[in-house]
């Protein structure tokens, strides 16, 4: 590769390139027709249990239920309705704080979390639980033995996500449910970064709560679900009060649209999910063989216990600011979208060893259902111009 050459796109390449499905995946067509027709012709409330309107919405969203609780492994009955996984993270960890705190005040976290789980246990810390939050290895994956030592009588819950939003790590969760199994503690999973992307099993793994969002799947805002084991006996105290919905554990008049848009993008995923991922491993392997010689180069991040989808780099300074800044007609972030109009470098990246200047350039490339070779190629010809040209000016 000439990396001198001007960087031109092939003529039929359409801008601007989306690098970023960590952040919101589009709405499949096929999953946005789904929901059309409970929008306009299909109305009905699924609580109103009196006329065919009603019957019709309690039908889809049903429907819908079982097709999410598939794709991971799970019993309809165990999926609640949330409005996403903010939501999902907050019922399941405040819902046991809540029915759980007269047994115990103690709840273990990891410190690389996404904020729906850490601004929840800081909240919980102000009303007197108290949290460990343990910190990742240098590859950001934590070990059963941190969690083993960490557990104590008093503990009540563990939560970690099954992958990193930022880096795309995936944690042991198989050997981490066992330890909590055997100790007794309830285990909640994030998932929300890992549904449709690896393989999930509820039937094997030993979690009791597991949040999931809609949109992450090609699915739409607004709408998620948190698994329940039926089977755990567990009580969660609802966060919203009021007609008693989803078991008692979330009131509220269900989006019937947009549980039906849920439901369609996680049969898709079940689908496609095998096909899907080594396509996209293939293109993100591609993309790092073409970059990664580049000067000051880190990947962040375990490079093989990591989801195929998430690439995430942290390249040398330049005098024009961070790379990923410069990157024009490609989308990309410098970490979680929640905390991108933060100008503080990431948090995590901060807690696996990062230093605030490495954390500072990091850049997530996160590929995605329509990512192509010929986008791969031409961000490979940008990344490696705007280095070149660094090096020019800085001869």
């Amino acid at each position: 590769m000439n990396d001198s050459a001007p960087c031109r796109p092939p003529a039929d390449l359409v801008f601007p390139i989306y690098l970023d499905y960590g952040a919101t995946t589009p709405v499949d067509p096929q999953v946005a027709q789904a929901m059309c027709d409970y929008l306009t012709n299909k109305f009905g409330n699924a609580a109103s249990s009196s006329h065919p309107f009603g019957w019709e919405a309690r039908r889809a969203v049903e429907h819908a239920r079982a097709d999410v609780a598939a794709l991971v492994g799970a019993q309809p009955n165990e999926i609640v309705w949330t409005s996403g996984a903010t939501e999902s993270n907050n019922l399941a960890i405040k819902g046991i704080a809540q029915s759980l705190g007269h047994k115990g005040r103690h709840l273990v976290t990891v410190a690389t979390e996404h904020k729906a789980v850490l601004d929840t246990m800081h909240t919980l810390e102000r009303a007197g639980f108290d949290i460990t939050y343990l910190t990742p290895q240098a590859n950001g994956l934590i070990t059963p033995e941190q969690l083993r030592a960490a557990l104590r009588p008093d503990t009540i819950l563990a939560s970690v996500m099954y992958v990193n939003n930022e880096i795309g790590v995936i944690q042991p969760i198989a050997e981490l449910g066992e330890l909590c199994a055997a100790q007794g503690v309830v285990f909640h999973v994030d998932a929300v970064q890992a549904a449709g992307k690896i393989p999930i099993d509820l039937t094997q793994l030993k979690v009791d709560l597991m949040s999931f969002s809609a949109h992450k799947v090609y699915g739409p805002k607004g709408i998620g679900a948190l698994y329940v084991r039926s089977t755990s006996g567990l009580k969660l105290e609802a966060q919203i009060d009021g007609g008693g919905h989803e078991n008692g554990m979330r009131s509220g008049t269900l989006a019937t649209h947009q549980i039906v848009g849920m439901g369609a993008a996680f049969a898709l995923a079940r689908e496609r999910l095998h096909e899907e991922a080594a396509r996209v491993k293939a293109l993100r392997n591609r993309l790092w063989a073409g970059i990664r010689d580049l000067p000051g180069v880190q990947l962040n991040g375990c490079s093989e216990q990591r989801v195929p989808h998430n690439l995430n780099v942290s390249f040398a300074p330049t005098r024009r600011g961070p790379l990923g800044s410069q990157l024009l007609g490609v989308a990309v972030s410098a970490g979680s979208a929640c905390n991108s109009a933060a100008s503080a470098p990431s948090f995590v990246l901060l807690a696996i060893g990062r230093s605030p200047d490495v954390a500072r350039n990091a850049v997530r490339f996160s590929l995605g259902r329509g990512t192509t070779e010929a986008e791969i190629d031409y961000v490979i010809a940008a990344v490696r111009q705007v280095a070149v040209v660094e090096a020019l000016q800085a001869a």
